[in-house]
């Protein structure tokens, strides 16, 4: 009873403050049915884990644009291998993440890892890149992708319009935003089964390949490194391509704080997961190569489907129906972490405070959900986005280089923390020097404007931070405080406790 009048109290608090009406909220029926404690409650387990990484990481990118590696490529070979590179530098980068992530086990990925290493400037930077504009539009292009697959059935032998893809790639963001934001229990439940459903359609595909290559189809497999065109900034570019695909090998660390022992099951998950992913996507492409030609692939616009049409028919359909299952998944996967970082960075006071604020029912940080998924709503508005693809690329890396960095930056500075896990130190060496290689590699071979852009985007963070961080602005706490206060009564939200 002590905890509870505790508890109360300081709800009544921030009431008094004109965050949270608690008499409102009791007369709407919520007094009696808030839980224990305020908080990220622990329960996502190890499978939920796994599952979570594989079916984030594998979205649209091996099914659609496998091309895009090879065009930069330009030989069968050198793809391969870029494929299989791609997939050790995303396990030793998790590996590192893995570390950081027991020896702070703070949700929130990046943001957490910058803020304990350099301050609060670098992470504020961080979560203003990818909480605005990273993470939304991550969200909005794989629903885009759902939208295309999904429609297509209904179009036969035309493109569907853009505005039936663009409708319903919104719905598509609602529903998952709404999944997310009811239970976290039913997101990793759907998370888990479409996971299953996209291993299903990739273990098809490389049944097929190994299939073929056992009745000799490997001519494209002979001289595989002729033609291949190599350069300083192409192996960049086709990094970047391969790692858009390896995207969300890092998502686990978003979400620390609602892992079930997250000492054992991060680094295992991590140690699973990955290297799950890096064999299908080899052997998928070395399924492809036994039924396309390199210029056939470079053709096709859905190599996946392409694969379908000439080896699964007449069960063909199977492609496109397990692409939407796929795709769907991985806005799943996105909307679900992207909530996590939102959460994490407005606790801290470096976003509006209704952010960092949860459910009094259902404990799901919904506030944080229901913005990022606004922004992905707002993202699907250009005629074209593919173009973000290269331009956050670039920006990831950025911070993915500054946060192994801090990792060696801590091994001198904060030699007292607990490390549970501890990756040898050239790990977080090697990937730190990668990263700079892939900044400025296509700054150097193929200078473009949007890296430009998307530096200027960056540091104008500096600026926000200083007027409404740092100085506090009167104005803008007297602004928000009736928001807020309305805010959370409609959403039935309040301040998570912490210190759990």
């Amino acid at each position: 009873m002590d905890e509870e009048n505790l508890r109360k109290r300081k709800i009544n608090t921030e009431a008094k403050n004109g965050n949270l009406a608690l008499d409102k909220m009791e007369s709407r029926g919520i007094k009696d049915k808030e839980p224990e404690h305020m908080a990220l409650q622990q329960q996502v387990g190890l499978l939920s884990g796994i599952s979570l990484i594989v079916g984030t990481m594998i979205g649209s990118g091996i099914f659609i644009s496998p091309k895009a590696v090879l065009s930069n490529t330009g030989a069968v070979g050198p793809c391969l291998i870029i494929w299989a590179a791609c997939g050790v530098l995303a396990t030793l980068g998790a590996l590192c993440y893995a570390d950081l992530g027991t020896m702070i086990t703070k949700s929130g990925g990046e943001y957490a890892y910058l803020l304990e290493a350099f301050g609060p400037i670098p992470a504020f930077l961080y979560s203003w890149m990818c909480i605005l504009v990273s993470k939304p539009s991550s969200f909005a292009i794989i629903c885009l992708s759902f939208a295309e697959y999904a429609a297509a059935p209904f179009y036969p032998g035309c493109v569907p319009p853009q505005i039936v893809i663009k409708c319903l790639a919104a719905v598509a963001i609602i529903l998952i935003t709404s999944l997310n934001s009811v239970s976290v229990k039913l997101a990793y439940y759907v998370q888990n089964f479409l996971t299953v459903a996209k291993l299903l359609i990739v273990a098809v595909i490389i049944v097929a390949g190994i299939v073929l290559i056992a009745q000799g189809n490997t001519q494209n497999f002979e001289n595989s490194f002729n033609g291949a065109k190599i350069s300083f900034g192409s192996i960049g570019l086709a990094f970047y391509n391969g790692l858009w695909s390896y995207d969300g090998w890092n998502q686990l660390n978003f979400i620390t704080e609602e892992l079930k022992n997250p000492y054992r099951n991060l680094p295992l998950a991590i140690i699973i997961g990955i290297p799950l992913v890096t064999v299908c996507y080899i052997l998928v492409n070395v399924a492809y190569f036994t039924i396309m030609t390199p210029a056939e692939l470079l053709q096709s616009s859905a190599v996946a489907v392409t694969f379908g049409d000439r080896v699964l028919t007449p069960a063909s359909w199977v492609v496109p129906l397990f692409v939407v299952f796929s795709t769907f998944g991985a806005a799943n996967g996105s909307c679900f972490t992207a909530g996590r970082l939102t959460f994490a960075t407005a606790r801290e006071g470096h976003m509006v405070k209704i952010l960092s604020y949860i459910n009094v029912r259902r404990l799901t940080p919904s506030p944080a959900l229901i913005f990022n998924g606004i922004l992905a709503i707002i993202y699907i508005i250009p005629a074209d986005i593919n173009t973000l693809i290269s331009f956050f690329s670039f920006a990831s890396w950025i911070f993915y280089g500054l946060t192994t960095l801090s990792l060696i930056v801590m091994r001198f500075t904060r030699k007292e923390l607990k490390r549970p896990v501890k990756v040898p130190i050239v790990f977080p060496i090697l990937v730190t020097l990668v990263a700079i290689y892939l900044v400025l590699a296509p700054i150097i071979d193929a200078p473009d404007m949007a890296y430009l852009y998307c530096s200027l985007f960056i540091a104008g963070g500096i600026i926000f931070y200083v007027l409404f961080i740092y100085y506090h602005f009167s104005w803008t706490r007297k602004l928000m405080k009736p928001i807020t206060k309305h805010l959370q009564l409609f959403l039935e939200v309040a301040p998570a406790e912490t210190g759990q």
